[in-house]
């Protein structure tokens, strides 16, 4: 790197470059170059470095991980994701009561936590941190008992979205029990194959309050899917779903949706019900507060459809576009 002409050193960066360059490290590369001399060792416990923490690239033992919970996160974390090693084999370490107990109680600004293919199948839900105000979880196996509706009402007083994502365990009375949460606003599903076109309905006629829905790769047709959202969810403002099952009947009753900013249609999976061009920029032209139109993997960038969208809702930001790696799994 050259400075004024001359080239400079790691140590004639200031401390705030040295700081972003290590906020892409991973954990275990940061503990290691505060070895390296006084000044890193200062930077590397700093506390803006520790606000968001990813754990999900380790098998990590349980010595391990209580060390970086009192010497780095505590206080400091914001945000944490953490792999449960679900199919490392039975002599990897799992996620425990007492690990979550204590990011609970030492650390007080934590809000969102992300677990990985995580076996909390004996971890009882009220040892989560209370302060969570996002939970994710993926690929994980929950107790039956964790979602219920009977459970204790002030557990995670301050939940306000929830991700499940490919929970097997998830199923029609969780999506009930999800009223538990008061402060919740936010729900995304994804790949949960026990929940039924009925349960989702009876579910969301409960959490008429959501602003919020995402309904990714389940077995649910989109026209059921919205139909429930148009009847219980007046005042959601975002919606993102797969097309599978999509007609134009079904889109047109989100008509009038008086609050919707934001709807996502997300492919492959396009039928010759699928509604044309046309039909979607009639929807969407009722849709007072729509600002947002996104349609991913429908094979329209580039194309007429696009032209149509983009010069019929002048006021809206239409976004046509490939659907990102990373979403393919929902249809694999």
């Amino acid at each position: 790197m050259r400075v004024g002409g001359m080239m400079a050193t790691f140590a004639d960066l200031p401390d705030s470059v040295l700081l972003e360059i290590f906020s892409y490290l991973p954990v275990r590369d940061r503990i290691r170059i505060s070895r390296v001399c006084h000044r890193w060792k200062r930077l590397v416990d700093d506390r803006w470095l520790w606000r968001h923490v990813d754990l999900t690239l380790y098998t990590m033992r349980p010595k391990v991980m209580w060390h970086l919970l009192r010497r780095y996160m505590a206080s400091r974390l914001h945000s944490l994701r953490m792999g449960g090693y679900l199919f490392s084999g039975s002599q990897a370490p799992q996620l425990s009561p007492a690990l979550m107990r204590a990011l609970g109680q030492k650390c007080p600004n934590l809000k969102r936590l992300c677990l990985h293919v995580a076996n909390l199948s004996m971890v009882p839900i009220t040892s989560l941190p209370s302060t969570l105000r996002t939970l994710e979880l993926h690929s994980c196996e929950i107790s039956m008992a964790w979602l219920l509706k009977e459970q204790d009402p002030t557990v995670l007083p301050l939940l306000e979205c929830i991700v499940l994502d490919r929970v097997p365990a998830f199923r029609d009375e969780h999506l009930q029990g999800l009223t538990r949460f008061r402060a919740l606003r936010s729900l995304v599903l994804g790949g949960t194959y026990r929940v039924t076109e009925t349960g989702l309905d009876m579910g969301l006629q409960e959490l008429s309050y959501l602003q919020r829905l995402e309904v990714l790769g389940c077995t649910l047709s989109a026209d059921s899917t919205l139909l429930a959202i148009s009847r219980h969810l007046r005042d959601v403002r975002k919606i993102r779903l797969t097309v599978r099952g999509l007609s134009a009947p079904g889109l047109a009753v989100l008509e009038g949706m008086p609050a919707l900013e934001s709807l996502c249609l997300l492919g492959p999976l396009i039928t010759p019900e699928m509604p044309t061009p046309a039909e979607i920029l009639s929807s969407c032209l009722t849709m007072p507060k729509l600002r947002v139109l996104e349609l991913q993997g429908l094979g329209w960038e580039g194309q007429e459809a696009e032209k149509i969208l983009c010069k019929g809702l002048p006021h809206c930001m239409v976004i046509v576009r490939a659907c990102p790696k990373e979403s393919m799994d929902w249809w694999m």
